[in-house]
């Protein structure tokens, strides 16, 4: 079994959006809308606060250009991270009854920043899948998901991976490099619930997906065919985002909804990956 330590005292309610950005890791406190960091350099030192929202906030990116400004996606919009404080930039549908908020979101290599939603009950179908282009423009990608978790894309770009976590599924879908368009969507894992159910995703420089499996207390690693390859077992029972840095894996877990949390639920686990990661890929802004 592959060792696997606590990397801070932290306990999350539900903790998530690992990220490798530059020198630090970034990571989210979902529920109480916090950004925290830890330099790559001395990951053991602490997470310090970034920044503290007064929404859920679900991830962010670096921003090209920007030193210390974020892309996030946050309460029921995106908005601008700055050392001066937080800009509310777009919010992607209109006012609705039913109580819903931003999820899981990551950059792609022409800057676009992709973003997932659920309801807040996580009502089968209410989710959707957004896009924020560098322009300014929000586009609804996709309807008709429970929560959308992930997104990832390959090293090169021309390939997108996004989990449903509730279903079970991860899907791969074709990436159109200059537009952003989606096509070509197909299977690309499909979990038995007792595994697990697909949370966050990376994917390493060899093209190999990795996903925190929530429920399941482990990660598993897939063959870009979708063949699994090597599931890590974890002290954490509810896994949610999975980040290498460099070759060190970091997994975000959450303590929420658990009855008897154990002394590693909630916490932010490192272990050794035997694989390189790729930095977070940065948002770009007109």
């Amino acid at each position: 079994m592959t060792d696997v330590d606590v990397l801070t005292p932290d306990r999350f309610e539900l903790g998530e959006g690992s990220r490798w950005t530059g020198d630090r890791l970034v990571l989210v406190d979902i529920p109480h809308g916090r950004l925290l960091c830890a330099p790559t350099g001395d990951l053991r030192s602490g997470l310090t606060e970034l920044a503290r929202l007064d929404v859920p906030l679900a991830a962010v990116a670096p921003v090209a250009g920007r030193p210390g400004t974020f892309l996030a996606a946050a309460g029921t919009g995106f908005a601008l991270i700055t050392p001066d404080g937080v800009q509310p930039l777009a919010a992607p549908e209109p006012v609705t009854d039913r109580p819903w908020r931003m999820n899981d979101a990551v950059a792609d290599r022409a800057g676009r920043f992709w973003a997932g939603s659920m309801a807040c009950d996580q009502s089968p179908g209410q989710g959707a899948l957004y896009r924020l282009d560098p322009g300014g423009g929000v586009h609804t990608v996709l309807r008709d998901l429970t929560i959308a978790n992930g997104p990832a894309f390959s090293p090169d770009g021309r390939t997108m991976y996004l989990s449903d976590t509730p279903l079970g599924h991860i899907d791969r879908f074709a990436v159109d490099p200059a537009t952003g368009e989606l096509s070509d969507r197909r299977p690309f894992a499909r979990l038995d619930p007792a595994a697990g159910a697909p949370d966050g995703l990376t994917v390493d420089s060899d093209g190999f997906v990795w996903a925190a499996l929530f429920g399941g207390g482990a990660v598993q690693r897939f063959r870009p065919d979708g063949t699994p390859d090597r599931r890590i077992e974890l002290p954490a029972r509810q896994p949610t985002s999975v980040c290498l840095v460099d070759r060190t894996l970091i997994v975000t877990s959450g303590r929420g909804g658990l009855d008897d949390p154990g002394p590693a639920d909630g916490a932010v686990l490192i272990t050794d990956a035997a694989a390189a990661g790729l930095p977070a890929l940065a948002a770009r802004m007109a």
